[in-house]
């Protein structure tokens, strides 16, 4: 599997197929990220292979939804647990990310695992996701920004006219550098 683009979260449930001795089995629902449907049925299987013994050939995929948020207006902190497979062996972890949406940082997380530790996508399993509440943030980098003053600031902007000019009259070319520094 690759990531090209933004993942996407799916509710996938299967069961195993009906036989004469077994006429209604159990369903199952897991919650995939992947980045089409396709792709989410395919994990689905993987992981469902891994806990119990039932593979597609055997089953039947019953509803693959695309979930979508709605309140993607706000900046929240996510804390993911996963698992990932790395030249030395399996690792357990938890990371804390701040987006406004779970695909967002779920996406996050497989660009920084890739750039980090040079793990390749396949390799990462997504234990458990939770939106965090400010007590709750461990990590020092999403905790800077948990604050009630948080500021800010635009230090060495570029003034878009001249002292004492209209922006309208500036030139496009100028013979002198421009100040940036507004302190």
């Amino acid at each position: 599997m690759t990531v090209c683009g933004n993942m996407r979260r799916f509710q996938v449930v299967g069961r195993k197929a009906a036989t004469d001795e077994n006429p209604n089995p159990e369903a199952y629902r897991m919650i995939i990220f992947a980045t089409n449907a396709v792709i989410a049925k395919s994990k689905f299987w993987y992981y469902l292979h891994q806990f119990h013994k039932m593979k597609k050939t055997t089953g039947e995929i019953l509803d693959c939804v695309e979930l979508v948020e709605t309140k993607d207006r706000t900046v929240k902190t996510y804390g993911i647990w996963l698992r990932y497979d790395s030249r030395s062996g399996t690792h357990n972890m938890y990371r804390e990310f701040r987006d406004t949406t779970l695909c967002g940082a779920v996406t996050q997380l497989y660009d920084e695992m890739a750039g980090r530790h040079r793990t390749r996508p396949r390799s990462i399993q997504i234990i458990r996701t939770a939106e965090l509440k400010t007590a709750d943030i461990k990590r020092p980098n999403p905790m800077q920004y948990a604050k009630r003053n948080v500021k800010f600031p635009l230090p060495h902007r570029v003034a878009s006219a001249k002292r004492g000019q209209k922006a309208l009259s500036d030139r496009t070319f100028t013979t002198v550098r421009p100040t940036t520094f507004f302190g």
